[in-house]
């Protein structure tokens, strides 16, 4: 299982002095510093989050939660990863979920930022650094992902990766308590340079993590 799941980081593409953005295979011993994470941003993830049970931030609540991802993991399904900066600092968490073989090579994509750590750029460099694992390491042909209408952040951040909008989803999913629309993109992997006409693969400055 670990073969799958290797750390990347992107460095910030722009700035050479920028903090870097690095996943990893979320761990066991996450729970921890992932409930602090989760408590200190309710309110931040409140208005984008299916209703919270209290014990989901709780250490004991955040086992479960990492129990289940990992669970996901072993059988295929996902690749749940935490987000960190270069020091080790938890910014976050991205899972690809849903990860379906056969004739539809395809997944879905979540993400979260914590919300003391947003607009740095984190998340569209995790989501730079997921795609790489998804086309790469996994072999998956088109990676999903929904967000609400209202979103516009999140919305930016998959553009700003290749990300295009193709559907609109009525009542998709239950998000505060309410069952809300959500609009849907999804991203295609790069054609082999053997059917691009030798332009090769956009190079998204991922490396592999120590």
């Amino acid at each position: 299982m670990s073969r799958g799941f290797e750390s990347h980081t992107l460095r910030q593409m722009n700035s050479a002095s920028a903090p870097g953005t690095r996943l990893r295979m979320i761990e066991r011993g996450d729970a921890r510093v992932l409930a602090e994470v989760v408590a200190a941003s309710a309110e931040h993830l409140r208005p984008w989050e299916p209703t919270r049970p209290p014990a989901y931030f709780t250490e004991a609540g955040q086992r479960v939660a990492v129990g289940s991802a990992l669970a996901a993991a072993a059988s295929g399904a996902s690749a749940p990863f935490v987000i960190e900066s270069d020091d080790g600092e938890l910014l976050g968490r991205l899972t690809l979920s849903g990860i379906t073989r056969g004739a539809l090579q395809s997944c879905a994509m979540g993400y979260w930022v914590r919300g003391d750590r947003v607009g740095r750029g984190h998340a569209t460099r995790a989501v730079a650094a997921a795609l790489e694992h998804a086309f790469g390491r996994l072999g998956l042909h088109r990676v999903q992902a929904e967000t609400l209408p209202e979103n516009a952040a999140s919305q930016r951040v998959l553009e700003r990766n290749g990300f295009v909008r193709f559907g609109y989803a009525p009542q998709y999913l239950r998000i505060a308590g309410e069952w809300r629309d959500h609009v849907v993109f999804q991203v295609l992997a790069p054609e082999p340079p053997e059917r691009a006409g030798g332009s090769g693969r956009p190079d998204p400055s991922v490396t592999p993590g120590r």
